[in-house]
């Protein structure tokens, strides 16, 4: 089986949500026998190793312009992104540069090729829109069985490449609209995901909680939606528990994730607030980016906590697992969360996680502590628990830790696998 994936992020570049979760999946697909070339909009040297390609999309001659396709590719306009699209920039959100879709039209008939930054940035349209062109090049140049394409940054190229080799296409979805922006959705996105959704042969949802919002927002058939939960990359190098790992006596309450909107970062606040006054030597650490940094930073000012609160910016893997050595809690107060992967790394660390009932991985983290995002005083009250009494922290990551031995991404490498199977089967009857 060799299968075409297209993935807007994989480690070392912007290694979020998105890009650990590709490279988790990649991993397990590996492990399960499968063969994968991954085009990637970044500055990263072509990689090849044991059963995975990963291609720099810069590095790709496009040639298959003509009049038609140049028609066919209007489709994708040219849209003012919000602050919520952007997942792993600094606040202020970004605008596309409103470039002509023709502005490469002089090549027709000649190949080129694309630059591409494979970030969040101002051209962020116009290098989806490229992205498409090279899905299309190497849709009709590559042998391969089935294209595989993760968020709705990728569903032009995957539609492009399944247009033109007849290939199935199975969109993966780790994030919607809804869970980004809430109400205030960008429908210019909505339609680019609608659309992917409806021409995939399959879809996966990395969560029962994303299936249902398919079902719910885009009108996706139940039947056509396959579940495969993360998991979490086990530990580099042998990297100890954090019972061992830990050097100080502070108590320090951790959140890992961008700080937007659908994160719930007021939420760990306003928790924080009411916990300080409890427990007045307690610190907590606000990692990551995002559209809302600054409002939290003010709403931390506000409620005069600010000697006993640290905001690091966004960190890399290495930098991650040293956080949360140094942590006896990790709270993730989603108010959408599709998934979640952070509460998995931060639980085989051997700290205890608190999460929202409103996400994915609250379905396989069964012995986790769950709250309702909007519920302060519960989590609150979580916090002071585990913060006092190490028989329930130290049970608290004991049985997590069980949950996790049910959880690896040999095993979604596997379930993944099996789609590959079935779609391919579908489209030779």
């Amino acid at each position: 089986m060799h299968v075409l994936m297209f993935g807007w992020e994989f480690p070392p570049y912007i290694s979020g949500g998105l890009g650990t979760a590709c490279y988790g999946l990649v991993s397990g697909l590996g492990a399960n026998g499968v063969d994968i070339t991954m085009i990637v909009p970044g500055k990263i040297e072509n990689d090849e190793r044991n059963r995975r390609r990963i291609v720099n999309a810069g590095s790709v001659d496009v040639d298959t312009y003509s009049d038609q396709y140049w028609k066919q590719m209007t489709r994708l306009k040219y849209i003012k992104v919000d602050s919520g699209l952007v997942p792993y920039t600094s606040p202020g959100g970004a605008d596309i540069l409103s470039t002509s879709i023709k502005q490469h039209s002089s090549g027709i008939g000649q190949a080129t090729r694309f630059e591409f930054s494979g970030t969040y940035g101002r051209n962020l349209m116009q290098e989806v829109r490229n992205y498409a062109l090279v899905g299309a090049s190497v849709g009709s140049k590559l042998n391969f069985d089935v294209i595989h394409a993760h968020d709705w940054l990728t569903f032009p190229a995957g539609i492009e490449a399944s247009i033109i080799s007849g290939k199935p296409l199975i969109v993966h979805v780790h994030a919607t609209e809804f869970d980004r922006s809430g109400e205030h959705i960008n429908h210019d996105v909505f339609e680019i995901e609608k659309r992917g959704l409806e021409k995939a042969d399959r879809v996966v949802a990395v969560s029962a909680y994303t299936k249902q919002m398919l079902i719910d927002h885009y009108g996706i058939e139940s039947t056509k939606i396959s579940i495969v939960h993360n998991a979490a990359m086990p530990l580099r190098d042998g990297t100890a528990p954090l019972q061992s790992q830990k050097k100080h006596d502070l108590k320090v309450v951790t959140y890992l994730g961008r700080i937007t909107y659908q994160k719930g970062p007021e939420y760990f606040i306003d928790a924080a607030k009411k916990v300080s006054d409890e427990i007045p030597d307690a610190h907590f650490v606000m990692a990551g980016n995002g559209d809302t940094l600054l409002p939290m930073i003010e709403r931390v000012a506000r409620m005069r906590i600010s000697s006993r609160f640290h905001f690091t910016g966004f960190l890399r893997s290495p930098e991650t697992e040293r956080l949360f050595g140094m942590s006896d809690v990790y709270v993730m107060p989603s108010v959408s969360e599709p998934f979640g992967i952070a509460p998995l790394e931060a639980a085989i660390m051997g700290v205890p996680v608190i999460i929202s009932k409103q996400s994915g991985v609250s379905e396989i983290l069964r012995n986790a502590i769950k709250v309702d995002y909007w519920d302060i005083n519960a989590l609150a009250d979580s916090i002071i628990s585990i913060l006092r009494h190490k028989s329930l922290s130290d049970t608290c990551a004991s049985n997590t830790s069980e949950d996790l031995r049910q959880i690896t991404w040999e095993k979604a490498g596997l379930k993944v696998r099996e789609i590959y199977n079935s779609v391919v089967k579908s489209k030779t009857l």
